[in-house]
C-alpha cells in the first residue's frame, strides 16, 4: 500500500497565502491525475483543482486565478499554492490521486488524511 502525506496547511489572515504538498510515501509504478479537495463543516467534499499526468489543470470557479496546481512527477508530489485566501476557503484539504502500484496493475484511487486550512477575516 501507498500513503499520501499531506503538509502545509494552517492559519492565515484573509488575503494571505498557503502552501500545500502531497507526496505519495513510497516509490511507485505510475500516477496519473492527482487533485485536491475540500469539506467545510457541514458541506460536502467538493473539487478544488486536478492535475492530469500529462499536465493539463482544472480549478472550481471558486478558486480560478487565486490557486494553482502543479506536480512535481520526480518526486511523486503534487502541490497546491493558495493565494489571495478568504474566510470561505477555510475547510479541510484532501489530496487524491490516481495511482498504480506496479507495472500491469491497474490504477486504484487514494486519499491523504486531510489538512486544515483556517482563514480569519
Amino acid at each position: 500500500q501507498v500513503q499520501l502525506v499531506e503538509s502545509g496547511g494552517g492559519l492565515v489572515q484573509a488575503g494571505g497565502f498557503l502552501r500545500l504538498s502531497c507526496a505519495a510515501s513510497r516509490s511507485i509504478f505510475r500516477i496519473y491525475a492527482m487533485g485536491w479537495y475540500r469539506q467545510a463543516p457541514g458541506k460536502q467534499r467538493e473539487l478544488v483543482a486536478v492535475i492530469s499526468g500529462g499536465g493539463n489543470k482544472n480549478y472550481a470557479d471558486s478558486v480560478k486565478g487565486r490557486f494553482t496546481i502543479s506536480r512535481d512527477n520526480a518526486k511523486n508530489t503534487v502541490y497546491l499554492q493558495m493565494n489571495s485566501l478568504k474566510p470561505e476557503d477555510t475547510a479541510v484539504y484532501y489530496c487524491n490521486a490516481e495511482i498504480s502500484l506496479r507495472a500491469g496493475v491497474r490504477a486504484d484511487n487514494y486519499w491523504g488524511q486531510g489538512t486544515q486550512v483556517t482563514v480569519s477575516s
